[in-house]
Parts: structure tokens; C-alpha cells; sequence
């Protein structure tokens, strides 16, 4: 949840991201705020309403940043969707769903402790439930329930229209507007990805759109709020930071889940511990220490749009984990919605 969504090499983001945003700032409240931070400065306050319609600009060097970190966190996001069709397998979907957070969960109570951070201050708690209900809830739980009834080629192209949502809502919260152009590429691309779904849906619902794909845009919806959230949040606590808290204060919802939902027979295949062992590792835990390192440097609405390039990498998890075979028009509506990036990019 990318996704969504994660992949192989593991070495830096967690180490470089730690030195880098370790530092705990004082500032206003973030969930709604009145004060607006630009990207370059979380204490400095925005312009008047009336400059803030359009995105502030970001130096080059540090949007090339943003999209670094935020292009190894797609990478390690984009097995998440092949990752929990191989867990749901045989788990249950709940415990699956909430299984990854808390094993990430325990893991970030661990790192917190032996990094000594502090709870971050109560005006930062609203913005931190906004993370975890979208990321440590809605997203892992939804798209493991959608996981049972699609392929994961399928799903991954359907979850690629979570860039429309985390840059909508991070214009909202940020209240920095790109302009129109990056709008309309934003909705071409989403456009595209739900007449794909509409025409190879296998159990027609409303308007010919499968009850599968639906649980995975209801929660693209609420990750892409999450997503955003974090990436501002991530100014103030730092980057890894609000993943890590965020699985933390969880915790008190997601050890009776998971003691509920636990397996009745846990003597299943090594591939299903796998699928959950790397939702837990990497799709939970490592890629959103990259992942918010980006939005919080390049800027969410920009450096969102680097989800749309999960396709092209998930095909690759998806025909290696679970041998499933890539169609010539999946690539070509990968094509078509990783085309929308380079042009809303240039249009922002």
C-alpha cells in the first residue's frame, strides 16, 4: 500500500534518512493548519492566501532529491500488491491486513528505543491518526480484501490512480496548487487506469468495474490522504519518524486484531510467510523511511507522481512470484499513465 507497494535493496534509506531528519521541531499544529509550510523551510510561513494558488518553487537540486528518495520508496513499495496476493493465499485476509503492521509495529518500537527519540508533541497526535488510519489500516486491510479476487497485474494497475489522491489532498493540506496542466494529466492518467479496469472486469458491478478493484481505489482513497498527511507531518518529526510513530500508537488497535484473526492452522507454504514477511519488512516499514523523505523534500504533489511507475516494476514481482503472464495492453496502459508523469512534471 504504493502501495501499497515495495521491492529489493535495502541498504540506505534508513540510515541516510535517519541523519538527515532526526531533529524533532516545535511549530502550529499540522492537521488543517492556517500557517502553510513551504518545501524548503518548515518554519517558515507561506505567503498570503492569495499567492498560495499555485505550487511554491522548488530549487532543482532539491526537487532532484525529493524525487531520489521518492523513487526508491516506489521501488520498494511496488511488490506490495504481488507480496499479499502470495500472503492471502492461505492467511486470513484480516490478519494479513493487520499482521504486516504490527510485526512493523514491534519493529519500530525497537528502533524508536534504540535511537532514543521522543513522543513527538500532542498537536502533531491529529496528523499522526490521519497516517495511520490511511497506511497502517485502510490500505493494508482493503487491498488484501481486493487481493483475493484479482490478479496482482490487475491491482497494481489499478492502484497506480493513488498519485491523483495524495496530490489532491497534499494541495489541500499544504494549500499549494500546481496548475492546470498538472491537473489534467493527473485525471488522464486515473481516466485511463479506470476504463482498464471497467473493460477486463470479470464480475460486472456497477458500471462494469469489479468489487475487487473497488476495495483497491477505496483504499488508494484513504492511503493517498495518509500519504500526503505524512509527507507534511514529516517537516516537523522527521521522515522516518511518522511511519514509525504512527505503527506505535496503533498498537492498541492491532494486537486484538491480530490475536482475533490469527491463522487457525499456521502450517502453511514458506512462498505465503515470504509474501507477508516482505509486507511486513519493506511494504510496511523501509519504504516509507524513503517514501516521506521524498514528499517532505520535492514536494508531495510532484513527487507523487512517481507512484505511477509501480506498474512497470510490479509486472516484474507479479511474473517472477506468481508466473503471471503481462499482456500486450497492460503494458501499454502502464505506457500510457507513466507518459502522464513526464508531461504533468513539465505542466506543474
Amino acid at each position: 500500500m504504493i502501495v501499497l507497494y515495495s521491492t529489493c535493496s535495502r541498504e540506505c534509506p534508513a540510515g541516510a534518512a535517519m541523519q538527515s531528519v532526526s531533529t524533532q521541531r516545535e511549530s502550529a499544529p499540522i492537521l488543517i493548519s492556517a500557517t502553510v509550510m513551504t518545501p524548503q523551510s518548515s518554519a517558515a510561513p507561506a505567503a498570503p492566501a492569495a499567492a498560495t494558488n499555485s505550487a511554491a518553487p522548488i530549487p532543482a537540486k532539491q526537487l532532484a532529491q525529493g524525487m531520489f528518495w521518492g523513487a526508491l520508496g516506489v521501488l520498494m513499495f511496488s511488490g506490495g500488491i504481488p507480496a499479499t496476493r502470495l500472503a492471502v493465499a492461505e492467511l486470513p485476509v484480516m490478519f494479513v491486513g493487520a499482521g504486516r503492521a504490527l510485526a512493523a509495529a514491534l519493529l519500530s518500537v525497537l528502533l524508536l528505543l534504540a535511537l532514543r527519540q521522543k513522543v513527538p508533541a500532542r498537536q502533531h497526535w491529529p496528523a499522526l491518526a490521519v497516517v495511520a488510519f490511511g497506511a497502517v489500516f485502510a490500505y493494508p486491510i482493503f487491498s488484501a480484501i481486493a487481493m483475493q479476487t484479482v490478479d496482482a497485474s490487475h491491482g497494481t494497475l489499478v492502484s497506480s490512480i493513488m498519485p491523483l489522491f495524495t496530490a489532491i489532498f497534499g494541495a489541500w493540506l499544504s494549500k499549494q496548487w500546481p496548475r492546470i496542466g498538472f491537473w489534467l494529466c493527473a485525471l488522464v492518467g486515473a481516466a485511463a487506469v479506470m476504463l482498464y479496469a471497467a473493460s477486463t472486469a470479470s464480475d460486472a458491478l456497477a458500471g462494469g468495474i469489479a468489487s475487487g478493484d473497488w476495495w483497491l481505489v477505496l483504499a488508494c482513497f484513504c492511503c493517498g490522504l495518509s500519504y500526503a498527511q505524512g509527507g507534511i507531518l514529516a517537516r516537523h518529526i522527521g521522515s522516518w519518524q511518522v511511519i514509525c510513530w504512527a505503527l506505535v500508537f496503533s498498537l492498541p488497535l492491532l494486537l486484538p486484531l491480530c490475536w482475533y484473526f490469527q491463522p487457525s492452522n499456521y502450517d502453511v507454504s514458506l512462498n505465503s510467510w515470504l509474501g507477508f514477511g516482505y509486507l511486513a519488512v519493506f511494504s510496511m516499514f523501509l519504504g516509507f523511511f524513503a517514501w516521506y523523505k521524498g514528499l517532505s523534500t520535492g514536494g508531495v504533489a510532484q513527487v507523487s507522481q512517481l507512484q505511477l511507475l509501480t506498474p512497470f516494476l510490479a509486472f516484474c514481482w507479479a511474473a517472477l512470484w506468481l508466473g503471471e503472464s503481462i499482456s500486450l495492453a497492460q503494458w501499454l496502459m502502464a505506457s500510457v499513465v507513466v507518459l502522464t508523469i513526464a508531461i504533468g512534471r513539465k505542466l506543474a
